[in-house]
């Protein structure tokens, strides 16, 4: 059960009804409360970039509290490995 503890790191590129809806605050509270760690941003095409780092389970229930919002709208993503970043704390909301 070792791997499930594993920390990774990915980058997701979110595309659909994702601004001005809460993805970011939704986001930031669900990293906060499964102990995930990152960013989330805004970008200039509509879309939302996240950078998500935790165990796969942790990870997994980020991404379930965006997709059962009722707000949030979410028709495609990216996603794309990184390096762990060790010595990361907490949950950043970038303008």
């Amino acid at each position: 059960m070792l791997f499930l503890r594993k920390k990774l790191r990915k980058r997701f590129r979110f595309y659909g009804e994702v601004q001005a809806v809460g993805f970011r605050f939704t986001a930031a509270a669900a990293a906060e409360q499964y102990g995930a760690t990152g960013r989330v941003k805004n970008e200039a095409d509509g879309s939302v970039s996240m950078e998500l780092q935790g165990t796969e389970k942790q990870i997994c229930r980020v991404l379930n509290a965006l997709k059962i919002n009722d707000h949030i709208r979410i028709e495609r993503t990216e996603t794309e490995s990184l390096a762990v970043i060790r010595k990361e704390r907490g949950f950043e909301i970038k303008l």
